[in-house]
């Protein structure tokens, strides 16, 4: 009898854990898609780059600060307040992201040997670096902005920098017009970056 009691309060506890671990979210309900950064020019398949440290051009990873260094989309609200867009959220952090779409850029030119993410960064004669300021969308005028402070240490050891900046206008403040516009931000900063780093 006892132990007919202990494995009813045995299958009593464990329902009761069932049904409580339907009642527990670890973690906030995930959006139906993520945004991601996409390069508009890319490299063929099964294209080759060779070179030396003298032609080799090292993409660093972009700094960010701390607004965009999460996996949301900030939303500016006035000069001094800020929220961030329902429903949107990157699949990685924009730094990231727009490290890898100004590689991918620079790499389908095919005027430099591209290096990043390697221990090859710091053999390369020419280093690319920066900050992106704003991958945003300003809710004021319904645009996308992004903004990027370049810095490129070029082989004869000059140093140079320059802010580039590209804005979509006309957007709703919805996920997905707003991942494309700052998308196609994004791309054309990356393409004036590559106009200027030749």
């Amino acid at each position: 009898m006892q132990r007919m009691n202990s494995k009813v309060a045995a299958a009593a506890a464990l329902s009761a854990v069932l049904a409580l671990a339907g009642c527990i979210s670890l973690g906030g309900k995930p959006p139906a898609q993520l945004l991601n950064l996409t390069a508009s020019a890319t490299a063929p398949a099964g294209a080759a780059a060779s070179g030396n440290a003298d032609s080799a051009i090292a993409v660093s990873d972009v700094e960010a600060p701390q607004k965009i260094d999460v996996a949301r989309v900030p939303v500016d609200t006035s000069n001094s307040t800020l929220a961030y867009l329902q429903d949107a959220q990157w699949v990685d952090k924009p730094a990231r992201l727009f490290t890898r779409l100004l590689s991918d850029t620079l790499r389908a030119r095919g005027n430099h040997l591209v290096v990043s993410g390697t221990d090859l960064e710091d053999a390369a004669a020419t280093k690319l670096s920066g900050t992106l300021q704003a991958m945003d969308y300003d809710a004021a005028s319904g645009a996308a902005v992004v903004r990027f402070d370049a810095v490129l240490q070029t082989k004869d050891g000059s140093i140079r920098s320059k802010r580039f900046e590209a804005t979509v206008g006309g957007v709703a403040a919805q996920a997905v017009p707003v991942g494309a516009a700052l998308n196609q931000a994004a791309n054309e900063v990356a393409t004036q970056v590559a106009d200027w780093v030749g």
